[in-house]
């Protein structure tokens, strides 16, 4: 079996996917396969990804009959992975040379751990990137493996599915998929650092998050933004359903308060005319998942 599975799911990304795919193709460590998921995208991803799988054994096809959306698409690309390890890429985002190499080597030095989180650096329009701001977060510096509890501040980074190498049998253990809808990656993310036996991290940047795209759905506004509360409510079920864990609903809680509040302020994410319900839901929410005692961070 191969060292890596790199599932990518692609919807109305044809201007990039070449980029992406590429990208994986690419890389100097070889050991991996492909897995496109042609998520029903109306654009020519699909026979884009029919032409590199005609080229390249290493990549395998997946088409959707519809759009099903990025969870959906991530979980039809796991049902087909056989690499020990899974990483996601999304079509509009790029490795960077040497990535996986450099993914390779740190999983060896750690002892395989269940979840390798690595850094990212934002790709603007001009072609310039910048770095991820909590950098710091993920140096290499102290023992490792190592677990949550030995290192809490791994949460304060963006909870995106992208950044992180997961051991695929231990997210067949652990049975963790995704979700439909927006905000996708919040119940698969948390749930993966909070039940991991083992974490490690890479200190470099492995993959270019292009910003500014248009139709990128956290970008659009419209109420798919009201997703967020049924996500986190997913979060804290998986929390109610293992009390060794329950140490953890403080830290949340307040993750999810910032994270309701980004959507609420941002421009680019709710409707005209939906403000109103959703602080109102927001504000449900934080009674519903309040912690008794817990300070504002």
């Amino acid at each position: 079996m191969p060292r890596f599975s790199v599932i990518v799911p692609a919807y109305r990304v044809q201007a990039y996917l070449h980029s992406c795919l590429e990208s994986v193709l690419g890389q100097s460590y070889a050991d991996l396969e492909l897995i496109v998921v042609d998520d029903g995208s109306p654009d020519r991803c699909g026979v884009i990804i029919e032409e590199f799988a005609a080229r390249d054994p290493r990549v395998r096809a997946v088409h959707l009959d519809r759009n099903s959306g990025l969870g959906p698409a991530r979980n039809a690309g796991m049902e087909q992975a056989a690499g020990d390890y899974l990483i996601f890429l999304d079509g509009d985002d790029t490795l960077t040379p040497h990535a996986l190499r450099a993914v390779a080597e740190r999983l060896e030095h750690t002892g395989d751990p269940d979840v390798l989180v690595y850094d990212y650096a934002r790709l603007h329009l001009d072609g310039g990137t910048v770095r991820n701001r909590l950098a710091a977060e993920l140096g290499e510096d102290g023992p490792a493996p190592f677990r949550l509890d030995d290192r809490p501040g791994l949460l304060n980074l963006l909870m995106v599915v992208w950044n992180k190498a997961y051991r695929r049998a231990f997210l067949e253990r652990e049975d963790l998929r995704f979700p439909p809808g927006c905000y996708e990656d919040i119940p698969f993310t948390y749930p993966a650092l909070l039940a991991a036996g083992s974490l490690a991290t890479l200190d470099r940047v492995c993959l270019h998050y292009r910003q500014r795209r248009l139709g990128n759905i956290l970008g659009t506004p419209g109420r798919q933004h009201f997703d967020v509360f049924a996500q986190y409510d997913r979060v804290f079920a998986f929390l109610d359903a293992r009390p060794a864990l329950a140490h953890w609903r403080g830290p949340l809680f307040q993750r999810m308060t910032d994270h309701c509040f980004t959507v609420l302020s941002r421009a680019d994410r709710l409707p005209p005319g939906t403000h109103r319900e959703f602080l109102h839901r927001a504000r449900a929410q934080h009674l519903r998942r309040r912690v008794p005692g817990l300070r504002p961070a």
